[in-house]
């Protein structure tokens, strides 16, 4: 039987588009079908751009596995696009005694995950590198950095056009159904909305995995895993950087926690925090800022009264309500849910954006490409 597509990817954000780039890059014709008007104006928009080393996650876990291999594979993409990023380090802090065996577990998951160039650092040590901060021990990631993330998709879009894709805007995704002997049919939305064929299908829609792969016929629906909104916010310094490295405290059960960042403009963010909610609300509430405010002091003491502004909000697809343990990225295979030649991803949140290029390049492997 012959297709109007050999793959179509459902999502045109960094996970999506560095799937059809890998599927392209081995020889398909790839289509990536977004419902927003731009590409990466979900989830990818609304993060920190922090290129994570690999400290956090359990060793063996595919967030761990991912996470390291898309690190070094980003910064090559980077090097070789010439997209803008900065390779200035992490400093993972305990700001007090108590905190301090909970980064030293860090750093152990961290040399078992083989993150590179990793150092202990006495609390001395770190406010030698960055005087200001407040510091009893740290842990120094070199490999953390920063980068342009919509400059990074652009480029991956551009990857999958010279390899002769498309990437279509404002179609959203509206159901799919198995052909008997193989492959899918697709209907699209939008002003251009049509129905087409295709021999692989990839779900890789952020915050709409469920509800997409609900829309494929014969998906059941117990292989669905519930999933929830994870917002966080973020706030902006008045005034001068204080610190050249990314600092983080300790984790806060289920999100890394409010850290800090210089970005890439020179401007200091803190962010995010972690709050449940029902529905999309990229609202941020400057009254926020007396929380932020006394989080930040903990690691910096000596930030200004009245100095944060609200900046943005980010809602993560989370597949852990409050108080449950944090799972691993699910990237759902015939195992999972019995349809051949599709992979369904669910809880693609932090670090899937350091993690997109090793996602895609498995994802081409399960579908045995």
């Amino acid at each position: 039987m012959s297709f109007d597509f050999d793959a179509t990817v459902v999502g045109a954000g960094a996970v999506g588009l560095a799937c059809g780039r890998a599927l392209a890059k081995r020889g398909l014709s790839v289509l990536v079908l977004e419902r927003n008007g731009h590409i990466g104006e979900g989830v990818s928009s609304r993060n920190s751009e922090v290129i994570h080393g690999g400290l956090y996650y359990p060793a063996g876990s595919l967030k761990a596995r991912f996470c390291v291999q898309g690190r070094r594979a980003l910064y090559a993409f980077l090097d070789s696009h010439k997209i803008d990023y900065r390779r200035c380090g992490k400093l993972v802090v305990a700001t007090e005694e108590a905190e301090v065996p909970l980064i030293e577990a860090i750093f152990e998951r961290a040399a078992a995950n083989e993150v590179e160039r990793l150092e202990h650092l006495t609390g001395a040590q770190a406010r030698g590198l960055e005087p200001g901060l407040s510091a009893c021990a740290a842990v120094l990631s070199p490999e953390s950095g920063l980068f342009a993330s919509h400059d990074y998709m652009l480029a991956l879009q551009g990857e999958i056009e010279d390899a002769g894709g498309s990437v279509v805007v404002s179609t959203p995704f509206e159901r799919a159904e198995p052909l008997p002997g193989g492959g899918f049919s697709i209907t699209a939305g939008g002003e251009a909305g049509a129905t087409l064929t295709t021999r692989l299908l990839v779900t890789a829609p952020g915050l709409g995995a469920q509800a997409v792969a609900a829309r494929i016929d014969g998906y059941p629906a117990a292989a669905i895993p519930t999933g929830h909104l994870g917002k966080g916010v973020y706030f902006r310094l008045t005034g001068k950087a204080p610190f050249e490295r990314l600092i983080y405290p300790p984790p806060i059960p289920g999100a890394l926690g409010t850290h800090y960042r210089k970005d890439l403009g020179g401007q200091a963010v803190f962010g995010p925090n972690l709050t449940y909610v029902e529905t999309e609300d990229y609202s941020v509430d400057p009254a926020k800022a007396a929380e932020f405010e006394r989080y930040v002091r903990r690691f910096w003491p000596g930030l200004p009264d009245g100095a944060l502004t609200p900046d943005y909000a980010g809602i993560r697809p989370k597949l852990h309500g409050p108080g449950e343990p944090q799972p691993d990225f699910q990237l759902s295979g015939r195992d999972v849910h019995g349809l051949d030649g599709l992979v369904a991803l669910f809880g693609i949140e932090s670090p899937g954006l350091t993690s997109s290029l090793a996602i895609g390049e498995a994802v081409a492997d399960m579908l045995g490409e």
